[in-house]
């Protein structure tokens, strides 16, 4: 598998070992419509972003300085619910993404982005309930923990998060993306 080393914030060890599980950016449809309207119903406010390093959820890698960005409110469970049925109930929870402004190219690959650091691998029922998580502390404990959610059939998907905030990094489901 060819993982692009362009930007920063993408997994470069054990690769190979997780390459039947895909990282799902937030959809493109999806990022028009937080782009016009987030999931807490507010417009989101485009700023340029002089420092660069903030993890976009549109494409999973860091920005760069320069770069227009928005911060939008994102309940990724709940739109995942309302296209398989689920009803996660009180496990339904919207935070903070950044996205770029406008439309970009998505992903360069299909690897798992953002395994730089400590991050939590969450795990959620057909149902939309969690299941439990796992603590990784960098890239070479992925695999390990990706295995060991999916080797459970009750779950459904995982979604990495990140510890410090919590907010939702991307999804993660068997399989590879579609054309991969």
């Amino acid at each position: 598998m060819s993982i692009s080393r362009r930007w920063a914030g993408w997994a470069g060890a054990n690769l190979g070992a997780v390459e039947h599980y895909t990282a799902h950016p937030v959809p493109p449809a999806t990022l028009k419509e937080l782009r016009a309207t987030d999931d807490a119903g507010r417009a989101p406010g485009p700023f340029t972003d002089t420092e660069g390093g903030a993890p976009l959820r549109c494409c999973l890698r860091r920005s760069v300085p320069g770069e227009r960005v928005a911060l939008v409110s994102y309940a990724p469970l709940r739109r995942w619910a309302a296209r398989t049925g689920a009803d996660p109930g009180a496990y339904d929870e919207q935070g903070p993404v950044f996205v770029h402004a406008e439309e970009c190219a998505g992903p360069d690959g299909d690897g798992l982005a953002f395994t730089n650091a400590h991050r939590t691998v969450r795990r959620y029922s057909a149902e939309g309930r969690i299941l439990g998580g796992r603590l990784v502390g960098g890239a070479d404990e992925f695999a390990p923990a990706l295995r060991e959610a999916f080797d459970d059939p009750a779950v459904a998907l995982v979604h990495v998060r990140a510890v410090e905030y919590g907010c939702f990094l991307y999804e993660v489901r068997r399989g590879r993306a579609p054309g991969s």
